[in-house]
């Protein structure tokens, strides 16, 4: 099952995204090549600027996507304001159909 992480970073937290960056990526590599990321990416304010995540994960239980959450860098360093984890279902232009 597919879970989408809706993430909101805090207010004025661009630098600590920046300076977290380099492991936040390190971690979605591991995970992509263990088969557990659909896909990703930032969400963008007005200006262009990051202020979001959207990752989408491949878990059987809502506990499981919780604990891939949870393992974020972004999310160990207190980036986020808000995480909302969302089962979804990939209907079109899915790469497997």
């Amino acid at each position: 099952m597919l879970f989408a992480f809706l993430c909101q970073d805090k207010p004025g937290a661009l630098q600590l995204r920046m300076d977290t960056r380099p492991e936040h990526v390190e971690w979605l590599n591991t995970i992509n090549a263990a088969g557990t990321l659909a896909f990703a990416g930032p969400f963008l304010d007005a200006d262009g600027k990051p202020n979001g995540s959207l990752v989408v994960v491949k878990a059987e239980t809502m506990e499981q996507a919780q604990a891939i959450s949870a393992a974020d860098p972004y999310a160990i360093a207190g980036l986020f304001a808000s995480v909302e984890i969302r089962p979804w279902n990939w209907v079109f232009n899915k790469p497997e159909a």
